[in-house]
């Protein structure tokens, strides 16, 4: 297993050289130009202290005081960055008392794909990943700042602000988690009540109830999802302290570690012996580590665009074959839903991040010379707590939860949780860990749709009476902008339990909650693009073998011309019409889905 960890993180290497060494120079000749601020006339300085105090003027006009740019994606609507509003005067208080200083240099979009699920905002919910990058870069152009700060998490705003940080490689940068709320309703009684709604056996206040139940303070959503996912996979790359992700919003320690990352960003910030710059952390090791933690925890399928295009963004070209090969040798160690019942507070409670890169380490599957923000990668297998109001790290246990996070020598399944599947239907991707493996294979006539909203139509109406495999298309970035399609899930689960057997193939989006129903997501090339998907007709029989990695239309569609399909209802309204470019020019999903040419 070593060895093939050895292999994927040498090829991504060798197949960057070129563009990993055009980045890597632009961040040197960045970083030759010293202190930033040095370089701003009078009226520019003039400009950036304006609104301070006379004590924070003075220190940012010192120039050999360190001056901390924070990025932030507070908003007081989206429950996982609303702890973000005290934070920046937390960090500027923390730095003034050690002589430094700390500034908002932008604040980014935070939308939440839970609130847009189902509504035309979804339609520009990847895209915000987009602009995210795009604000980061514009908050930081102004070139005031030795160190970045950021406060981000979920699904498209932590990816996003990654990206853009990118740009300004040459910066020492850390995330500042802000961790999960507290468990509510079972993830058991959500699947159950969702269902029986989209049965009709239960009224909409009943979902209400329900859903207000599950999602109810401050904090992360509790479900192992995209947002989670970031947060896992961006510790164990080591871009934030070891231990942090998910640790309560209002515990004790996690201020203590809030302030501990904060100093500690500063003293990387000069260009001396403690110099780390963020494109030092950014490699191809701590792109395979992300990876490693994504297929083990059974992660989110978003991550199959996110990280390659932060890869992009540093210079890397990281293709779907790399997490495919991973995917064969790292073993699911961790179960939370969509691929089990427990949530990520159970997850943290079992040993967290820290237990499940030590059990990856023992086997091997980690770059442990990696070079992360924090101390050296033997410190992520630690887990922090607090001694007499210090933070002190101690080795992490193996597991306290094995229903959760697997003892040494176990595993939940010998492959990793997502799945790479080709054929000639494309290719696109599968969250395995999710499905049982009597569900891992369907041959059946397909029924095609353009729209989640027909499914649920045609649900309703009782048209489902059979094995099928139900296709969705004209869904990816360059149709509509990849919207997530999580209202197929209670519909498809509910013929599951009909005793049918059902898939779904589609290139759109199912984020990191894509329940117990096999679907096969990220179709690429997709049907906007000429993709096969557009030839397919009602009728056709297609084959899913997720096992062994195949997709398959039985039927021959070669003579047949692609379908056309009027669009135009969706590309305007609710700021739809703003994102017309950025479908013209956006990638397709397994090269990132971004509209960003880093790699030339």
């Amino acid at each position: 297993m070593k060895n093939v960890i050895e292999q994927v993180t040498r090829r991504i290497a060798e197949r960057s050289h070129e563009t990993r060494s055009r980045y890597v120079a632009r961040m040197k000749a960045q970083a030759e130009n010293g202190k930033t601020r040095t370089h701003l006339s009078c009226g520019n300085l003039a400009h950036t202290v304006a609104a301070c105090s006379s004590m924070q003027k003075s220190t940012i006009l010192d120039f050999t005081k360190v001056n901390v740019g924070i990025i932030t994606a507070y908003n007081d609507m989206l429950s996982a960055h609303e702890p973000y509003d005290v934070y920046p005067q937390f960090i500027k208080d923390a730095l003034r008392n050690v002589g430094h200083s700390a500034q908002v240099a932008g604040g980014v979009p935070a939308m939440c794909d839970g609130v847009t699920q189902g509504q035309e905002g979804m339609d520009v919910s990847l895209f915000s990943r987009e602009v995210i990058a795009q604000a980061t870069a514009v908050s930081l152009s102004h070139n005031t700042f030795d160190a970045t700060l950021l406060l981000g998490i979920c699904d498209k705003i932590a990816p996003g602000q990654l990206m853009g940080a990118l740009s300004f490689g040459h910066l020492p940068t850390a995330f500042v988690p802000a961790g999960p709320m507290p468990t509510g309703i079972s993830n058991d009684e959500k699947v159950k009540v969702r269902q029986k709604y989209a049965a009709g056996e239960v009224g909409k206040d009943a979902l209400q109830k329900m859903e207000c139940g599950a999602y109810h303070s401050s904090g992360t959503c509790t479900f192992y999802g995209t947002a989670n996912t970031n947060q896992l996979v961006f510790e164990a790359m080591g871009l934030m302290l070891p231990g942090s992700a998910f640790l309560p919003p209002s515990v004790e320690l996690r201020a203590a570690l809030t302030e501990q990352i904060v100093l500690h960003i500063t003293s990387q910030a000069d260009s001396g012996t403690l110099y780390r710059p963020l494109w030092q952390v950014m490699d191809e090791k701590s792109i395979v580590n992300g990876l490693v933690v994504l297929l083990a925890s059974g992660g989110s399928t978003n991550h199959s665009m996110h990280l390659v295009a932060v890869a992009a963004a540093a210079g890397y070209i990281l293709t779907w074959d790399d997490i495919d090969t991973l995917s064969q040798v790292v073993p699911l160690l961790a179960k939370m839903y969509p691929n089990g019942p427990a949530d990520i507070n159970d997850f943290q409670n079992a040993g967290g991040v820290p237990t499940l890169m030590k059990g990856l380490a023992e086997r091997g599957l980690l770059n442990m010379d990696a070079t992360p923000v924090f101390g050296c990668m033997e410190d992520y297998l630690k887990t922090p707590h607090l001694n007499g109001g210090a933070v002190v790290y101690r080795p992490a246990t193996d597991s306290k939860n094995p229903e959760v996070i697997a003892l040494p020598g176990t595993f939940f399944s010998a492959q990793g949780g997502l799945k790479v599947v080709d054929g000639n239907l494309g290719r696109g991707v599968i969250k395995i860990s999710a499905v049982a493996p009597e569900h891992h294979f369907i041959e059946a006539p397909a029924r095609v749709f353009e729209s989640q909203h027909d499914v649920e139509k045609a649900y309703h109406a009782g048209e489902f009476t059979s094995d099928v495999v139900i296709v969705v298309r004209f869904n990816g970035p360059a149709a509509n902008g990849m919207p997530e399609l999580h209202k197929l899930m209670p519909v498809l689960g509910n013929l599951m339990k009909a005793g049918l057997k059902v898939a779904l193939v589609t290139d759109g989006r199912l984020s990191g909650a894509s329940g117990k129903v096999p679907a096969v997501i990220h179709m690429s090339p997709e049907a906007q693009r000429g993709g096969p998907l557009a030839k397919i007709a009602t009728g056709d029989v297609i084959r899913v073998d997720a096992a062994n990695g195949k997709i398959d239309v039985l039927t021959d569609i070669q003579a047949r011309a692609p379908a056309q399909v009027d669009l135009t209802r969706e590309h305007f309204g609710s700021g739809r019409e703003l994102f017309s470019v950025f479908r013209q020019v956006v990638s397709g999903a397994e090269q990132g889905a971004t509209i960003f040419n880093y790699l030339g």
